[in-house]
């Protein structure tokens, strides 16, 4: 047995080895790039691991509001899936604790003030539809400010505001009305189950960043009013702008324009046109991308969901200090859901890209003449 082994070890060529490893690093050649982004951008993986939370809570949800046991007798059943998705994601976006409990905390407040943004669109849009053509889009006004006013009191505030102007936005979006007050009360559970499972899985494999979004605001502000009384004062104006501009000439998603100018206001005039740049440089990025994807809508939609889900991870790994590659990948994110989900109109998907330069351009306007706010005071 020994001559044998001896005789094997004898005829084996030592360059096998290494003909192996470099067939290996050869192999794994066109995906070092790649790599090296991800690790430049996320060191210590720790924000990928919050994108995959982000997509696993968004999934349980949306499959627990598909099923029939869930939806059936609901107002607007079948809607249930996609705005219990959506309350469960954003919460996840803006949790941003370090402990599981205050974080299960968190996302079930989180969830509820998603809900609470929802149902106050159902109940008072119908009294502005009287007001003007766009009237219900005035609810997305008060969203807007409560985006900026509410980071006075914390990451925690800042996120409630988010998330009310959120399900009021989905409320818009989905054409909610009173009657479906029900759904949207189940929605919030199935969000809050959906979203806290995941983060307790993760433990402290998470290490929470601050969205610059929701982070904090300036200690003072001028004229004795806060800064954050005054950014949610600039984000909701232009807003109000916008609501105007589509009342009088109709454009083709308002609401994109409104959520653009909401969170490009920062905490200066000059953190404003920062954000601006940056969220018209990634929207001008993502959706090209995107509209090239359309084909596989229609002969591999599993394929774009699974892009999709690939590119919400980048959104959560870019976020807090790469707001240009959050935004791409969050055009890119929106334009090919819509188109999986049967929406092929190019000029409305493309939209996505000009009604972002409305909105930033808006919100770059009232950062510099609605009290602006200098860097010198942050």
């Amino acid at each position: 047995m020994n001559a044998r082994n001896a005789k094997r070890a004898w005829t084996m060529n030592p360059a096998d080895d290494d003909h192996e490893a470099a067939a290996m690093r050869a192999r794994a050649r066109p995906f070092a790039p790649v790599a090296g982004w991800l690790e430049r951008i996320d060191p210590g993986t720790h924000r990928r691991i919050k994108g995959l939370r982000l997509v696993t809570a968004y999934g349980i949800a949306a499959s627990l509001g598909s099923l029939q046991d869930i939806a059936h007798g609901l107002p607007g059943g079948a809607l249930l899936g996609a705005l219990a998705g959506s309350f469960a994601l954003w919460a996840s976006v803006s949790e941003a604790r370090t402990t599981r409990p205050e974080s299960s905390r968190d996302l079930s407040l989180l969830c509820i003030a998603a809900g609470a943004g929802a149902a106050m669109f159902c109940l008072l849009a119908p009294l502005l539809q009287h007001v003007a053509r766009a009237g219900p889009e005035l609810m997305l006004v008060s969203g807007a400010f409560l985006v900026g006013y509410l980071k006075r009191f914390g990451v925690l505030g800042a996120g409630v505001g988010s998330q009310v102007y959120i399900g009021q936005l989905l409320a818009y979006g989905m054409h909610l009305a009173p009657g479906d007050l029900p759904t949207i009360a189940v929605a919030v559970a199935i969000a809050a189950l959906a979203s806290i499972v995941p983060r307790m899985l993760s433990g402290p494999a998470e290490r929470p960043a601050t969205v610059a979004a929701l982070a904090p605001g300036l200690p003072s502000g001028r004229h004795g009013m806060s800064a954050e009384f005054i950014m949610g004062l600039q984000a909701a104006s232009g807003a109000l702008a916008i609501v105007a501009m589509n009342d009088a000439l109709g454009l083709v998603e308002s609401s994109w324009a409104i959520t653009a100018c909401t969170y490009v206001v920062a905490g200066s005039a000059t953190g404003t046109l920062a954000r601006v740049r940056r969220r018209i440089v990634g929207t001008l990025v993502g959706v090209p991308l995107a509209l090239a994807c359309l084909p596989l809508a229609v002969h591999a939609p599993l394929v774009l969901w699974c892009v999709a889900a690939f590119a919400m991870i980048v959104y959560a790994m870019a976020l807090p200090e790469r707001y240009d590659v959050a935004c791409a990948a969050f055009a890119f994110t929106l334009i090919v859901t819509m188109a999986a989900s049967g929406t092929h109109s190019v000029p409305l998907l493309a939209a996505r890209a000009w009604e972002t330069l409305i909105g930033g351009v808006l919100g770059i306007v009232a950062a510099i003449f609605i009290f602006p706010l200098r860097p010198g005071r942050e």
